[in-house]
């Protein structure tokens, strides 16, 4: 006799599987990964292969060790490779990219009881414990279309050139749209990362309503407090981390309205820490903190019960 399996609601099937989900979050970075290797040449490839293979080795071997069924075939540590690779520089060693790899796959993810489990974003995660372990090589930035590693010339990120007063130096707004400006391989091509985000809500993988209400919200607050809307947006992680990084599952919330809260945090944040901080990004810490929160939130913005009247209705009606 077949077992009865009873479930909470709501009830229904669907096609769509963690591997496909997450199939398609690799094939909406693709564009991001060809504009790096054609920006930042073939050391980019390198890193993006060496953390990934970090994350699918990491979680083998940690789901071996803890005697847990293998979750390697959802693909799920094959796109936090890919992520935490778009948030590293060109110049990265290849041993420090593994290592941030390890850290986002075990420490993050499987020590915490795996896919699902984690409170935090593993790829953001270990980006953040980089920049503090190794802060030198974390912000060392090579100008793009220059291929030849031995020669690299040096530069500065966008957001790095308005926190030194460089005003002269600075971007055109096409250039940060196709990623001619130095920064980490994934978040300078603000075009590649649009058509990623494009798929994702044509697929239905992801919902408008987060990368929106983020990035308008960066927006507003840029113009508030006297910035650059615009350059805000092209600038920095918060194209990439708006679409890839607060959308995640299993860290941000479910219902629209905790969604919207999450999503205003995280612009907020990130635009006070950009004029504000001691550092000239502040994308990562953004959606870690609000990653933090999440439960709150969605503890302090319910959703009304179908059919529950209001508090004042409800007495009325008595």
């Amino acid at each position: 006799m077949n077992k009865l399996i009873v479930s909470s609601s709501p009830h229904f099937h669907a096609k769509d599987t963690t591997q496909t989900l997450m199939l398609d979050v690799i094939i909406a970075l693709t564009p991001a990964m060809i504009a790096s290797v054609i920006l930042f040449g073939f050391r980019a490839a390198v890193i993006i292969l060496t953390t990934v293979a970090a994350c699918i080795l990491s979680e083998y071997v940690s789901r071996r060790v803890m005697k847990r069924p293998q979750t390697v075939g959802d693909l799920s540590c094959v796109v936090t490779g890919v992520l935490l690779a778009m948030n590293l520089p060109v110049s990265i060693s290849p041993i420090i990219a593994a290592f941030g790899g390890v850290i986002a796959i075990v420490v993050v993810k499987q020590m915490f009881g795996g896919i699902g489990q984690n409170f935090v974003n593993p790829a953001l995660t270990a980006r953040i414990i980089l920049m503090n372990s190794f802060p030198a090589k974390m912000t060392a930035w090579t100008a793009p279309m220059n291929h030849s590693f031995a020669d690299a010339t040096t530069t500065a990120t966008p957001l790095g050139m308005l926190a030194e007063g460089s005003a002269d130096a600075m971007p055109s707004y096409l250039d940060m749209l196709l990623g001619n400006t130095g920064g980490c391989l994934g978040e300078t091509c603000a075009l590649a990362l649009l058509i990623g985000g494009i798929y994702l809500v044509a697929r239905r993988v992801i919902s408008p309503v987060i990368p929106v209400t983020y990035l308008a919200t960066a927006a507003v607050l840029s113009l508030l407090l006297g910035r650059d809307p615009l350059f805000d947006l092209l600038s920095g992680g918060l194209m990439i981390g708006a679409i890839f990084m607060a959308t995640d599952y299993t860290t941000s919330p479910i219902n629209f309205g905790a969604r919207i809260v999450y999503a205003i945090g995280c612009g907020v944040l990130t635009i006070l820490i950009r004029q504000f901080g001691s550092l000239p990004e502040g994308v990562s810490y953004s959606i870690v903190l609000m990653n933090i929160l999440v439960p709150l939130i969605e503890r302090a913005v319910k959703p009304r019960a179908f059919g529950k009247a209001k508090a004042g209705k409800a007495g009325a009606a008595k």
